[in-house]
């Protein structure tokens, strides 16, 4: 489990901005599922999604995220898991691959998370921020995640990453407005995620 608690560059949970929002969310909270709950839906409904709100500058670590009040899925998701790990909680990355357009090709990366629950073990939330046709929601051990699979080319990837992907990162370091990534969503074909399995 260490793995999934470590503070990273991106994952940078011991900045002080962060720990204090990290304690206050977890204050008089009964126990874990409540703290989790408390962070995921603090997340999802006050960091607002970088293209639903056209919103700059393009964040990527988790303290720009908490800074600039602002990030895409990847980058909200990054901000979840340090405030996660700030409250000793393990808490990992899962990715879908979705058809940006819902109508088929072209596809994108979509970040979402995963946190240990001392009840159910592993379980996926996704703090992306709820809008009309998204509605995630934290209700263990019922999954509730703002997309499903449509298109024989998305994918569902039920892997646990323990830091975000590479390809997520260059992607939100290498663009510098919304618009741009936007026009440069990252992505990675359907065998990538097969190969996780075997």
């Amino acid at each position: 489990m260490q793995k999934y608690l470590q503070a990273t560059d991106i994952i940078d949970w011991q900045n002080p901005e962060i720990l204090q929002l990290a304690q206050f969310l977890s204050q008089g909270k009964a126990n874990i599922e409540a703290t989790v709950q408390a962070c995921f839906e603090w997340v999802r409904d006050e960091i607002y999604h970088s293209s639903d709100h056209k919103m700059n500058p393009l964040t990527c670590r988790a303290s720009e995220v908490l800074q600039y009040k602002t990030g895409y899925c990847y980058a909200k998701s990054h901000l979840l898991a340090a405030l996660l790990r700030a409250n000793s909680i393990p808490a990992g990355f899962c990715y879908q691959r979705l058809s940006v357009n819902d109508d088929g090709a072209p596809y994108c990366l979509h970040g979402l998370n995963a946190v240990y629950l001392p009840s159910d073990g592993w379980y996926r939330l996704d703090p992306r921020g709820n809008k009309i046709g998204v509605d995630a929601q934290f209700i263990p051990p019922q999954e509730k995640l703002a997309f499903r699979i449509k298109f024989p080319e998305e994918v569902d990837c039920q892997h646990i990453f323990s830091e975000p992907l590479p390809e997520i990162i260059q992607a939100l370091q290498t663009h510098t407005t919304w618009q741009d990534l936007l026009n440069n969503l990252p992505d990675l074909q359907p065998r990538f995620f097969q190969s996780l399995n075997h």
